[in-house]
């Protein structure tokens, strides 16, 4: 599979200004090697290019990690001892001829401090932003990567009926998000989530990004609970609002259009279709409610290795959708001080259409 990979990779620097690619431990490198590295204080570097073998320069404690690399790759190892450091990184770009290459770096996570040993190693090296090579590398997910991300959000969604049990008046945001995180684990999630679940109750519910707080759960309100799952490194991201006990009528009604709005964007999900038409889909619904103003984000976001990736599915997006994009679908509207309401799913473009990968209940479901 690696190799497949990085034939594809190569292509794209054939194709593009860039004779290299230097990777930091990260989605990207896991995806091209098959290998995952801690990102700490000791500096990981990969180099790859089309016609010479994967470079990695890295501690000697992950030496015996990055022999097991199905590529063949030279490796260039470095002790406890800063000044091996330099000689590392000296001798494997001298040895890849990284001097006098342009070398794409992924500008969203390349550290300063990678980015200084290299161009001290390579004085002659150009470095730029190679998002336009890296953007479309991990788009279109293969069967087994869309497997993986089914089995992810079927553990989210195991997880989420475990913790309704759970839930009680005067208990708290942060003791719900505790209970639901556990909940992950116990299903099947790996270790490592894809984010740390989002419980906002009443007006904290308004907030997109909120983050869980000693508030206790009260009746005649709203729960907003966002949480993913991991499952072989791929994520699931799915949000749900529920009502805690009958809540103002508003707010029901402003959880039936974002539901009308989630099933408009899901319908328009398909091949040739692009990611701004889904967002028109979902949009249209909450403006022609008269709720538009209060619609304040993108109606979703790529998923892979990452919760947030390409495609983004925004408003004057042109790109084409294609079959094995997976991304979320999650309209909402935030009425501040008083609630707001998200309903998230995970789709998949198909040959001919769209699926959800999830199948949660996305009615208003009102815990007594």
């Amino acid at each position: 599979m690696v190799n497949e990979r990085m034939q594809r990779l190569s292509q794209s620097l054939k194709d593009s200004d860039f004779d290299a690619l230097a990777l930091i431990p990260g989605p990207n490198l896991t995806y091209l090697t098959g290998l995952s590295f801690h990102l700490f204080e000791r500096p990981v570097v990969v180099l790859l290019a089309a016609d010479r073998k994967p470079l990695f320069i890295l501690p000697e404690l992950e030496k015996a990690k990055a022999e097991t690399c199905d590529l063949d790759a030279d490796i260039f190892p470095y002790g406890e001892d800063h000044a091996t450091w330099k000689e590392a990184f000296a001798g494997g770009a001298k040895a890849f001829g990284l001097d006098e290459m342009m070398v794409a770096v992924e500008p969203l996570r390349i550290r300063l401090m990678e980015l200084q040993m290299l161009q001290g190693a390579a004085p002659g090296a150009r470095f730029e932003s190679g998002e336009q090579i890296l953007a479309g590398l991990r788009a279109n997910k293969s069967s087994d990567e869309i497997t993986a991300m089914r089995q992810a959000v079927w553990v989210a969604e195991q997880a989420l009926e475990e913790t309704l049990e759970l839930i009680q008046l005067g208990m708290t945001e942060r003791d719900l998000a505790s209970e639901l995180t556990l909940q992950l684990l116990r299903a099947g999630s790996d270790p490592e989530l894809p984010f740390a679940p989002i419980v906002a109750s009443g007006p904290n519910s308004a907030v997109p990004h909120a983050t869980p707080t000693s508030r206790q759960l009260r009746a005649g309100e709203l729960l907003l609970l966002d949480w993913g799952a991991t499952v072989r490194g791929y994520v699931s991201d799915l949000t749900r609002t529920l009502a805690v006990g009958p809540v103002d009528p508003e707010l029901v009604e402003i959880h039936q259009i974002v539901q009308n709005a989630n099933q408009a964007a899901r319908d328009a999900v398909g091949p040739g279709g692009t990611c701004g038409d889904v967002d028109a889909a979902a949009r249209g619904v909450i403006e022609a409610a008269g709720y538009g103003d209060f619609f304040v984000h993108r109606t979703g976001h790529g998923l892979g290795l990452e919760a947030h990736e390409p495609p983004f599915i925004r408003q004057g997006n042109t790109q084409l959708l294609e079959p094995g994009m997976a991304f979320t679908i999650e309209p909402g509207i935030y009425l501040e001080g008083r609630g707001g309401v998200r309903i998230e799913d995970d789709m998949v473009v198909t040959e001919d259409g769209g699926e959800s990968l999830s199948s949660y209940r996305r009615e208003l479901v009102t815990l007594e």
